[in-house]
């Protein structure tokens, strides 16, 4: 039987070594992670306190790392006018993307899995990251298409409570909005 303490273990140091391979970068890992988020996150959940909220981390460091990105020519600011004239949010510039498409020591070693087990590790995985999310009350940040506001409409699909359309790409994204469907 394996026992929690060793698993626990197993999930720490995988992150610790993955954390330590960005140091090797010019990326420090908190702007990798960013990065990393920025690529996954939809439109709705680009601003910077989304950001902070799903790194765990304060505005302002967030900020910093931002800052630090931007001037690396590895995202863009963008305003939001729909949302708030004030309201900022960050995309991916042609350089970011580049960046993002580099394989790690971690992405490697998980390709060597064949594909029922990684999801095998998945379905392990997931409910452990839900309970430490609400024991420490974070957001899920969940895909849209798994959310109770989505609805499926043609090739995309709608935000009932953003009120937005979705292309098929915004339906596999993170959302600082998600809300998990209830199983009746």
């Amino acid at each position: 039987m394996i026992e929690k303490e060793f698993i626990k273990h197993l999930i720490k140091r995988l992150a610790r070594v993955d954390e330590n391979e960005g140091w090797k970068s010019d990326l420090k890992p908190a702007q990798r992670t960013a990065l990393e988020y920025l690529g996954r996150a939809n439109r709705f959940s680009r601003k910077p306190s989304h950001i902070a909220d799903f790194l765990g981390s304060t505005r302002g460091t967030v900020s910093q790392t931002l800052k630090a990105l931007a001037e690396k020519e590895f995202i863009a600011e963008e305003h939001c006018p729909e949302l708030d004239r004030r309201s900022k949010s960050f995309v991916l510039t042609a350089k970011g993307i580049e960046r993002l498409a580099e394989t790690d020591t971690l992405t490697e070693a998980l390709d060597g899995i064949p594909r029922e087990k990684l999801l095998e590790i998945a379905l392990v995985l997931r409910p452990v990251l839900n309970r430490v999310l609400l024991a420490k009350q974070q957001r899920d940040f969940g895909l849209c298409r798994r959310c109770k506001h989505f609805e499926k409409q043609g090739e995309g699909g709608a935000c009932q409570l953003l009120g937005a359309n979705l292309t098929t790409e915004e339906t596999t994204q993170i959302c600082y909005h998600s809300e998990p469907r209830s199983i009746d």
